[in-house]
């Protein structure tokens, strides 16, 4: 049985109120949209919707058709209307005098820009034919995992007569373009009955002339697949029934925790990687499975799932009985390079002339018996979505394999898609990655001005970041807002006391689960306290110690452990303070911790050097903007020590400065950005001094 959603059919959400007076375009966006929104219908930018609907030609004043269909790289799920390209239907049409046949039907995509109506920006996509050739007015085409059972079966033509009689037709694989534009065309006019057909190993086409009757043909004939299967397949073993055992929920993050950072240090070779982990029902039982490891050989059969996931995955060689660990810790290196080897044979073997170069051989996908599935990516979000991929996948294999053989897509199919030029040209398209992509920060007093303003600096420039705090709801809010602004793939929370081992290094587990490592420590949490020598209680001296010192310390020695097991370097940034070299009156206890920050980094910048971890230091002033240490006593305090009030002594701090300006959070987040980022690839061990220039508190 599928394991999605509970095995529950697909709901049918169209609303007819809601529909009520909208235009034959927006009536698309909403069937696009509501088709998007459940992954059992098709995943993350996989599948397309279109509409053919009568408009005005700016030029002529006449009544036209055009096609609407969603544009390229789009997403129906959250599509709006820009994502829509448009196109005159009798120039697509047109085309077909141009036409040379199969081996030049890639040259197609460069004459849709001429095709373009309304001067529309968005690039239409290769699967644009496929859509305007359809003889109906509304086409969806989508990716269902019940479908895809169906076409991946050794059998697949048999099933879909089986199942769907005359209603839906077969066709048999053919790589998205041009060509097989044509044949649905031809399909379609020897079909007229048909609502629509299956593509061998790829998808399903549907259509109908309202929107309404298009939506509901493609739902009920997902649910009738489901069906089908569900009755097919009721008591049969998945996958060959089980060969392990799951552990429990956290022995199994326990295990990804040590195995992502070692993953993630062998294929951040050329740029830094970020990890998933996903231990679902459906992952569980297909790594715990008797057939898991050929039917993964087999490869994926869809080319959308396949784009995603790589040719096949790297099962790791963990038995979950004997957690054998170390051993496959061990053995990790041996493994991913035969993986790097037969993938490089992969090319070797299905490379044409014009092929492009050989890309990161890398595996996307991890199987662990007993643990789950790791993914790896450039960054979260595609390393999630390549994830909820193989889960498509998954439940294609367990579909086909339970009434029929699973094929996937043949190797010399499955290279022609991975390495086409048009996809190739479409990769060359995107953009330059930001500084931070692929990087990963924890951020200690990450609920703070100075501690969230270096996060959103971070997360603006591309990296992951772990909020740590001791304070959960002042740490929810910045993360609520955090994750509005960049989503909640980048950002993650923890709740951490600096001063406890096991808290520590629990945060650091998080990480690595969440991320796959971490590549950034960010170490910044902080009290402030201040009272005359005498004054001053051993149980505040200590409370200074024991936050400034050594919960920098006991953070920086899990930061150094983790950067060590990935291998791949690091960098190290204290917020310390000025406070930390030059003394004030009535403070002794916190300027005595913050210079001991102070030599602690220059301490473990010699230890790192070696592993390419570096260590440097921000020392803020007089940062009142935000700043949770400025809160309470410690204001009060510092306004008695200098005779005024706050406003005065923000005043004060900005006049004895030799600038006379004010320090802000995000000033001290830029310093953070500038020692974390390449831009100082070549400074460790050094000291900033971000305090609008204070001369009791210079370096040299």
């Amino acid at each position: 049985m599928l394991k999605t959603s509970g095995n529950k059919l697909l709901e049918n959400r169209w609303d007819a109120e809601a529909t009520q007076g909208m235009s034959e375009s927006e009536l698309l966006l909403y069937r696009s949209n509501i088709l998007g929104a459940d992954k059992r219908v098709t995943n993350y930018g996989g599948g397309n919707t279109s509409a053919k609907v009568m408009e005005r030609d700016p030029l002529t004043g006449e009544t036209v058709e055009v096609l609407w269909v969603k544009g390229s790289g789009g997403d129906i799920g959250s599509i709006t209307m820009d994502g829509f390209a448009t196109l005159y239907m009798d120039k697509l049409h047109a085309l077909k005098g141009l036409y040379r046949g199969v081996a030049f039907e890639d040259e197609m995509v460069g004459y849709l820009p001429h095709c373009t109506f309304r001067l529309n920006p968005r690039a239409a996509s290769i699967d644009t034919p496929l859509h305007a050739y359809v003889p109906r007015k509304h086409v969806d085409h989508v990716h269902a995992d019940a479908i895809i059972a169906i076409a991946a079966a050794q059998n697949s033509r048999q099933l879909t007569q089986e199942i769907f009689g005359s209603r839906i037709g077969w066709l048999p694989w053919k790589r998205p373009g041009y060509e097989l534009g044509l044949w649905l065309e031809a399909f379609c006019k020897e079909n007229p009955e048909a609502e629509g057909v299956v593509l061998e190993s790829h998808g399903l086409f549907t259509w109908a002339d309202t929107p309404r009757d298009c939506y509901d043909t493609t739902i009920d004939v997902i649910n009738t697949a489901t069906r089908w299967l569900d009755e097919r397949t009721a008591g049969t073993p998945a996958f060959g029934g089980p060969l392990h055992d799951s552990l429990p929920p956290e022995a199994r993050r326990a295990v990804a925790a040590r195995l992502m950072p070692a993953i993630r240090g062998f294929v951040s070779g050329s740029h830094h990687m970020v990890g998933h982990f996903n231990d679902s029902e459906a992952v569980l039982d297909f790594v715990n499975a008797r057939d898991m490891a050929p039917l993964a050989a087999l490869g994926t059969s869809c080319p959308d799932h396949f784009l995603r996931t790589k040719i096949r995955p790297l099962v790791i060689a963990y038995d979950p009985a004997r957690d054998n660990l170390d051993a496959v810790l061990e053995g990790l290196p041996a493994q991913v390079a035969a993986y790097r080897e037969d993938y490089a044979a992969y090319y070797a073997r299905c490379r044409h002339d014009d092929s492009p170069v050989l890309r990161d051989p890398n595996a996307v996908v991890y199987l662990v018996p007993g643990v789950g599935m790791i993914t790896f990516a450039r960054d979260k979000a595609t390393a999630r979505i390549s994830g909820e991929f193989y889960v498509n996948a998954i439940n294609v294999m367990r579909g086909a394999s339970s009434v029929s053989t699973y094929v996937g897509l043949p190797e010399q199919e499955a290279f022609d898609i991975e390495y086409w030029l048009l996809e190739e040209a479409k990769l060359q398209r995107m953009p330059k990655p930001k500084s931070l992509a692929g990087r990963v920060a924890l951020v200690t007093g990450g609920a703070g001005g100075i501690g969230s303003a270096t996060a959103e600096k971070y997360l603006s420039e591309g990296a992951c970041v772990m909020l740590a705090d001791i304070d959960e709801s002042s740490l929810k809010a910045v993360s609520d807002r955090l994750v509005q602004r960049y989503g909640n793939d980048m950002v993650r929370t923890v709740t951490m006391n600096v001063t406890d081992e096991t808290a520590v290094a629990h945060a650091f587990d998080e990480i690595a689960v969440a991320f796959g490592g971490a590549d950034i420590l960010v170490s910044n949490a902080g009290i402030a306290s201040s009272a005359p020598v005498e004054e001053t209680t051993l149980a505040l001296w200590q409370r200074n110690m024991d936050i400034l010192s050594t919960g920098y310390f006991l953070v920086s020695r899990e930061a150094f452990r983790l950067f060590r097991r990935q291998g791949i370097g690091g960098s190290v940034v204290f917020v310390a303070s000025k406070n930390g070299l030059a003394a004030s009156p009535n403070a002794a206890a916190y300027c005595t911790a913050k210079a001991s920050e102070i030599h602690l980094a220059r301490c473990l910048a010699l230890e790192g050097a070696e592993a390419g971890i570096r260590v440097n230091v921000v020392n803020p002033d007089a940062v009142l903007r935000g700043s949770k240490i400025w809160e309470g006593e410690w204001l009060e305090q510092r306004a008695d020590t200098y005779k005024t009030d706050k406003e005065g002594l923000e005043e004060m701090y900005r006049q004895r400065s030799l600038l006379k300006r004010s320090v802000l959070p995000e000033d001290i987040a830029e310093a953070a950005y500038f020692l974390a980022s390449d831009l100082s690839a070549k400074s460790t061990g050094n000291i900033l001094n971000v305090d609008a220039g204070n001369k009791e508190a210079f370096t040299r």
